[in-house]
């Protein structure tokens, strides 16, 4: 009997993943404004003096903060510091080591899908391109090809001594942007948009940011997966067209090879899992047992 699909969802993980996004914008613009300072870099008040942000239990950006006396590193930024300067500072592991653990145990390219900010403003771009009816390229690039770039950064960061993606990083320019007004990496992020619009889907995150690239170096590790029932499928490619790291990721599970999306690509974002309009796919905890090997026909080995 054919599956009928069922198109309702108890729970859109698309919403909620961009809640999350939203929510971490204002968690690090909060300090700010508690304080009494003002966004952009813009000056409020007069020439009374005001408190500092960061003396608050919370103060930073995505690739320093602060909690509870805490310090927090970006951990690609660490790697950076270390070859541009030659240099290793035990602390400096210490402050990376629990962002590291973090993303390691939840699934580490949840960091793009969940908190990083050129997502969630390329996903706007990804709409208003399909509003417009252009037309771009799927795979311009492969995917790997951003622990590469990672790679080369790394390289030339040691090369320059300058911690090259700091300098540039399209991340650092909405973030740092929203919060002290820095103008760095805003030429980066514009180029970004112009090539998802007019020459690649999600070209950047699938296949050139070096941060996406440190991350799935580390991702197959983590406990949150996208599951596949295979019995539930009806193989429209809705999962596919939905998909925001590469639709290739999940060949191995809709061709029956696998129980859940093992890549490291995976950003544990929901997107197919939302898109699937007969449920074959969710998101949970555990990787579960590859399908075992359909035993060979008897035929064939009794002419082996």
């Amino acid at each position: 009997m054919m599956r009928t699909p069922n198109t309702s969802h108890s729970l859109k993980w698309s919403w909620l993943r961009h809640a999350v996004q939203i929510a971490a914008l204002l968690l690090f613009a909060a300090p700010l404004l508690v304080a009494g300072w003002g966004l952009f870099g813009v000056s409020v008040g007069g020439d009374d003096p005001v408190p500092a942000p960061a003396d608050l239990p919370f103060f930073g950006s995505l690739s320093s903060s602060s909690i509870g006396g805490v310090t927090l590193l970006d951990p690609f930024g660490v790697l950076q510091v270390v070859a541009a300067s030659k240099t290793f500072e035990l602390d400096w592991l210490w402050f990376a080591l629990p962002v590291v653990v973090l993303y390691g145990l939840v699934r580490a390219r949840a960091f793009c899908g969940w908190v990083c900010p050129v997502n969630l403003l390329l996903e706007l771009v990804d709409a208003l391109r399909r509003k417009l009816g252009i037309k771009v390229s799927e795979a311009p690039v492969p995917r790997r090809a951003k622990m590469g770039v990672a790679l080369a950064v790394l390289v030339l960061s040691a090369a320059t001594s300058v911690p090259l993606f700091e300098s540039f990083s399209p991340i650092g320019a909405v973030n740092k942007g929203i919060l002290f007004g820095s103008v760095a990496g805003l030429w980066t992020l514009g180029a970004i948009v112009a090539a998802e619009l007019f020459w690649g889907h999600r070209v950047w995150c699938r296949a050139l940011c070096p941060l996406g690239g440190f991350y799935e170096a580390i991702g197959r590790m983590g406990v949150v997966n996208v599951r596949y029932d295979r019995t539930a499928c009806i193989h429209c490619d809705a999962c596919r067209k939905a998909c925001l790291a590469d639709p290739s990721i999940l060949d191995p599970v809709l061709a029956g090879d696998d129980t859940c999306v093992r890549a490291g690509d995976c950003m544990a974002c929901g997107s197919c899992v939302d898109a699937c309009p007969a449920r074959a796919l969710s998101l949970g905890l555990g990787k579960g047992a590859k399908p075992a090997a359909e035993p060979a026909e008897e035929g064939s080995a009794a002419a082996a």
